[in-house]
């Protein structure tokens, strides 16, 4: 019996590259095939989740919406690894940074990713699995966003499942140990590639620094963006 279509991706494996970038809007997933990858071609459009398929430096990248949140991207992610012969997922998106090393438009990868999240109770573990991100894809990020000469950060991510919080104190909780910034995808993704034997990596540009209210505007945003999605690109093609 097939493993594919899935009610949310309605493709099968040989549409697929072996890595894919998933950043969290369908709608940006359209712009980074329109704009970076050569002869794309939509692959997927299940309820609005828009994945496209062509080629960045002659090697196939494919790019496909995660949808927002950690069940979201847990679902795609999962069905990407297990059903549709996908190796890499990277994760591209705005992330609001909390350390005081950290300023807007700075590049943010997530070697590990901290979460309030409960995901990680389905593998029954007892205490708590650190979610990490795969050591060759963050070398390769590395080089690649070292030499692009953008400024940038490597370290834990907070991935949350709560945008408005009620306790006034969540963030400085986790600034104390030195989280960088806070997304909302990350420690699904980098558990499920741990789970399928796969690799993950989470790209992230701060687009709003959440102590001190700093925040983009939207050229800056989109130039910063820009530079986001030359690594992640860069990186895909290497794997």
């Amino acid at each position: 019996m097939a493993l594919y279509p899935t009610p949310h991706i309605h493709a099968t494996p040989d549409d697929f590259a072996k890595t894919v970038l998933m950043p969290g809007d369908p709608l940006r997933s359209k712009f980074i095939a329109e704009n970076f990858l050569e002869s794309p071609r939509l692959i997927n459009n299940v309820r609005g989740v828009q994945g496209y398929t062509g080629t960045w430096r002659g090697v196939p990248v494919t790019v496909m919406a995660s949808g927002m949140g950690m069940p979201s991207i847990g679902i795609y992610s999962y069905e990407l690894y297990h059903f549709f012969g996908v190796e890499n997922i990277i994760r591209v998106g705005s992330i609001g940074a909390l350390s005081d090393r950290v300023h807007v438009r700075d590049i943010l990868i997530g070697m590990g990713a901290s979460t309030n999240s409960s995901y990680g109770e389905q593998y029954g573990l007892c205490g708590t699995f650190a979610p990490i991100a795969d050591y060759e894809l963050m070398k390769v990020a590395i080089e690649e966003t070292e030499a692009l000469g953008v400024r940038y950060a490597v370290g834990n991510l907070l991935s949350s499942d709560v945008f408005y919080n009620a306790d006034p104190e969540f963030n400085e909780k986790y600034r104390k140990l030195g989280i960088l910034g806070v997304e909302m995808e990350a420690a699904a993704l980098y558990m499920n590639a741990a789970a399928a034997g796969k690799r993950a990596l989470a790209i992230c540009t701060v687009s709003d620094h959440i102590l001190t209210g700093e925040a983009l505007d939207a050229e800056s945003r989109q130039n910063s963006f820009t530079d986001m999605m030359k690594i992640a690109l860069n990186t895909a093609a290497r794997f």
